[in-house]
């Protein structure tokens, strides 16, 4: 029986600009397009954080108050 399975879209995913909390006691991180600063501090424990790039689902942020 096949009734429990759904037509499911293809997950694109792609590398994507994230940044990370540098602190070792912290594994927060955010999207690039959807910091509220340019240099954002981490939203968990305030450290600084740093750019990376990590292969995720694409996601658009259609909010107008984020920067690139």
């Amino acid at each position: 029986m096949a009734f429990g399975k759904r037509n499911q879209k293809e997950v694109v995913k792609e590398d994507v600009k994230i940044w990370e909390c540098t602190s070792e006691d912290c594994n927060a991180w955010m999207r690039d397009n959807f910091k509220s600063e340019d240099t954002p501090k981490c939203p968990i424990c305030q450290n600084d954080m740093t750019t990376n790039i990590k292969e995720l689902e694409v996601v658009e942020n259609h909010s107008g108050n984020w920067k690139k």
